[in-house]
């Protein structure tokens, strides 16, 4: 059972937990369609089953090691357009949370376009945010996050954990973490709902993984060396290359581990 006492107004202030379940979105989804939760309502799990990323990609996370949820909100002041606004607050929040728990490795700590959690190469976290429209506004947002905690043994080297950067004797304290999670994500929201754009935009920049450095990618089959430089306000990604602007949308272009 998740007992978590956030400082806040409305994050994390109603839990659902579920001991195990397909898909913490998914269920978050059916409490929106057959309820009106609370907006800041968390679905927490501690097995998820059918866990997924973007377009599908499966997510691995051991029982009872790891954070699994979902938080429900209500952006309704931001267009459709402007959806990745939402997705900078809250990788931002994620970043708060575990900035100050990294020591030495805390430096190492960046948000990977357009939506992991990163530590050096390795992957520690991802989001997954299913949005609902009404009209040409945001009606309902599912954050779906997934923070590898506890785990200290993956199947691709590629993963990290909380752990395995920082390590504690008898490991971290979920519903603790979760806690300070819940505190750090609303403090990012209440920033952009009060239209501190500008403000999230450039901590977000100087947080981005890659960001200003030369490095190896792929696109259309071809690989090419080029700089991120920004993230243009629909969201995609803005790469330099022969002092040529590139824009790719999600899924257009591959990071290349050299």
């Amino acid at each position: 059972m998740y007992k978590i006492y956030p400082k806040t107004f409305f994050v994390g202030q109603i839990v659902q937990y579920l001991p195990s379940c397909q898909s913490t979105n998914d269920e978050a989804a059916t409490l929106i369609a057959q309820s009106d939760p609370a907006e800041g309502t968390l679905v927490v799990t501690d097995q998820q089953t059918a866990g997924r990323g973007q377009r599908g990609n499966h997510w691995e996370a051991q029982s009872g090691q790891n954070l699994t949820c979902s938080l429900i909100l209500y952006p309704t002041f931001l267009r459709a357009t402007e959806q990745f606004w939402l997705n900078m607050a809250i990788s931002l929040g994620i970043h708060d949370t575990l900035h100050p728990l990294l020591g030495d490795q805390a430096t190492a700590l960046r948000v990977k376009w357009p939506n992991d959690v990163y530590v050096g190469n390795q992957k520690m976290g991802g989001i997954l945010i299913e949005n609902s429209l009404q009209g040409y506004q945001l009606a309902t947002s599912i954050i779906g996050m997934g923070l590898n905690i506890n785990q200290t043994q993956f199947t691709y080297s590629t993963a990290t954990s909380l752990q395995q950067q920082a390590p504690l004797p008898d490991g971290y304290d979920l519903p603790g973490f979760l806690g300070k999670l819940c505190e750090s994500i609303e403090a990012r929201y209440l920033q952009l709902r009060s239209g501190q754009r500008e403000a999230l935009r450039i901590a977000y920049l100087q947080l981005l993984y890659r960001y200003q450095e030369e490095a190896l990618y792929e696109a259309e089959g071809r690989r090419f060396r080029g700089i991120i430089t920004d993230v243009d306000e629909t969201g995609r990604l803005v790469i330099v290359e022969n002092g040529r602007q590139r824009v790719f949308a999600f899924k257009e272009v591959s990071f290349i581990i050299e």
